[in-house]
């Protein structure tokens, strides 16, 4: 055995020492100060060493005067007597050799220090905070949002935890939203999946936890893991967590339900988009009915206990606010329906559910007499239920629940034709037909981009057409310009055969919305937008989920846009009242219209109002639409 120098032994625990960092190095340039002051100090008293002229200098007079050299060497230029200059020229190297040494470590510790705070490591000290876990482009939408939403609040903060860069994700934060108003947004680095690097987020003190799902890689197996960091760390608090988390497959539902319980509300992305997709489909302009009721800029959707309202039915309560649309029930065992039986009496318990601008807004209507125009309401006219031709162009994950959605919807039958660019989706399609009812799906593999083949496919036959973004095509500004491409020649194709056809496109990113407005296409789905809007509003309130859950349900209450002369006559000047009790007698909530004029002038809504006040009269034209809630 090779016996150890002293030498190697002094190295290693020098080395121990100075991996300790800054404060161990301090202690030891410390020391070594304290070494040399009281060497040179009992040197300076033992051999009776003193300035030419002047008393030989006791210990403690020696050491001080040593420190003194020690700390500034510019102390010995007025030294006299070759002894004392000997031993305090000595004493002040060793003091520049210190003093060096420590501002060199001073300097390392102190940006040592703001790196590691660059690197968004640190505990964040905040309570009632938003906590977003994941990074992806919906987190612009989420922070716009809850920008809004936040500014009737006191110092309202939102803590971001991503596997990405601190500095990385403040500044497209900076760039994309520039006016946080009041709101404060805190980046931190660290993998959300880590029990760890959870903590650093504060999930113990935070008022919602939003969980985006991951962009590569297994997403959902990512979020569900992410679920059992925060529900399962030793140290949780008591109280349940309030959290949202989108889920990629709907195979992953169970198992994530399973882990968060109670405490988690799962929107299913794709799920939710083809829904919207269909049932937008079907009526134009549904798109943007959704986009205001979700977003916080303008109409929201508040709960509201009002005690002056029990012991009224339902239907009397929709004429209980001037300046709010009442459209369910949320009721005591916390259970939500919209448009609930008109004749249903309102308990203690329930709450109202109702669209207003603000929860201050939503203010009881004393109003009696509602002036309500008897003669120009209409009945619905009878509508046969006839089977339908529908173009889907494009193919990606969501397009076999919109094709097994619209089996719900359509009459036995109904023809779909599906056209994509990429042939992976054969199988797909295949197998998606051997499950429909009322469909029968045909296939066909060609460019969706080329004018040649959608001119052949006679477009101007079906009843409307569908655009869906690639799943092949990764980058998302390029998936939008095939879009665009796309709906440029229908929109060419169809004024050249002066046909109207109802057209629905996907949109991925919402900045190439405007440039497809040119296009004239009836709805755009920007599927981030929505699902960011939808999982802000739940962030916010809970109870939320149930409300959308019932409206995206095809056996439940939804949102309809019908013609304006099933419930008023046209060219007739009413108020918003005689439209309600129009709904009213057909078992429907009238929440809003669509003016035709304006639908494709995006800075009116496209003709959108949702919540209009009441009282208010105007004038339809016969191409005008209703918004109502109802079952069918």
């Amino acid at each position: 055995m090779r016996r150890i120098s002293f030498k190697e032994k002094f190295s290693y625990r020098f080395d121990n020492i100075m991996s300790k960092g800054p404060v161990a190095m301090i202690s030891l340039l410390g020391l070594l100060s304290v070494f040399v002051v009281l060497i040179a100090g009992g040197i300076i008293w033992g051999f009776n060493i003193a300035p030419e002229g002047e008393e030989p200098l006791g210990f403690f007079e020696g050491a001080w005067q040593s420190l003194m050299r020690t700390l500034d060497s510019g102390t010995m230029g007025g030294d006299a007597g070759w002894y004392f200059r000997f031993v305090a020229f000595f004493v002040t190297l060793g003091g520049i050799f210190i003093i060096s040494t420590l501002i060199g470590v001073l300097s390392s510790g102190i940006e040592s220090k703001l790196d590691s705070m660059r690197k968004g490591r640190s505990f964040v000290i905040e309570k009632n905070h938003t906590l977003i876990l994941g990074w992806s482009s919906k987190v612009f939408t989420i922070i716009s949002e809850l920008v809004i939403a936040n500014e009737n609040q006191k110092k309202p903060r939102i803590v971001i935890l991503a596997d990405k860069d601190k500095v990385e994700m403040e500044d497209e934060i900076h760039d994309k939203i520039p006016n946080l108003k009041n709101t404060k947004v805190i980046c931190r680095t660290g993998n959300p999946n880590d029990m760890v690097d959870m903590s650093i987020g504060n999930p113990q003190t935070s008022k919602s936890i939003i969980i985006l799902a991951a962009e590569e890689g297994n997403a959902d197996a990512q979020t569900i893991k992410t679920i059992l960091a925060i529900t399962n760390t030793p140290d949780r608090r008591k109280t349940p967590y309030h959290i949202v988390a989108e889920i990629k497959e709907e195979k992953n539902i169970e198992v994530a339900q399973m882990v968060g319980k109670s405490e988690v509300e799962l929107i299913l992305t794709d799920d939710v988009i083809a829904r919207i997709m269909v049932q937008t489909s079907r009526q134009s302009g549904l798109s943007i009915v959704y986009t205001e009721l979700m977003d916080f800029d303008g109409a929201e959707i508040y709960f509201n206990n009002e005690k002056a309202l029990v012991g009224k039915t339902f239907g009397e309560s929709l004429f209980a606010y001037e300046d709010s649309a009442v459209m369910g029930l949320k009721f005591a065992d916390g259970t939500v329906k919209i448009n609930p039986p008109m004749f249903y009496t309102l308990e203690p318990d329930d709450e109202i559910i109702a669209i207003t601008e603000d929860d201050d807004t939503l203010v009881v209507n004393k109003k009696q007499n509602f002036n309500i125009a008897e003669s120009a309401i209409t009945e619905i006219s009878a509508s046969e239920n006839i089977t339908e031709r529908i173009l889907i162009l494009g193919w990606n994950s969501r397009a076999k629940t919109i094709v097994t959605e619209m089996d719900n919807y359509v009459a036995s039958g109904s023809y779909i034709k599906i056209v994509s660019s990429y042939d992976s989706c054969r199988d797909e399609v295949q197998a998606t037909a051997q499950v429909l009812t009322n469909i029968r799906l045909e296939y066909l593999h060609a460019d969706t981009t080329s004018r040649e083949v959608i001119e052949n496919l006679d477009v101007t036959s079906f009843a409307s057409v569908q655009v869906l973004c690639y799943n092949e095509i990764e980058d998302m500004q390029e998936a939008d310009a095939q879009t665009l491409i796309t709906l440029l020649h229908l929109r060419r194709i169809c004024e050249e055969k002066d046909k109207d056809i109802k057209i629905v496109s996907e949109m991925l990113d919402l900045r190439n919305r405007d440039l497809a407005v040119v296009t004239k296409a009836d709805d755009f789905i920007v599927s981030d937008k929505l699902i960011s809007l939808l999982m802000t509003q739940i962030s916010e309130n809970k109870f939320l989920m149930g409300v959308f859950k019932d409206l995206f349900d095809a056996d439940g209450s939804e949102i309809y846009l019908k013609p304006i002369t099933d419930y008023v006559k046209s060219g007739v000047s009413v108020n918003f009242y005689t439209l309600l009790e129009s709904a009213r007698r057909k078992g429907q909530i009238a929440i809003g219209y669509r003016i035709a004029s304006l639908a494709y002038e995006s800075d009116k809504a496209f003709g959108v109002v949702v919540n209009p006040k009441k009282s208010e009269m105007i004038t339809f034209t016969e191409h005008d639409k209703i918004i109502v809630i109802a079952e069918d």
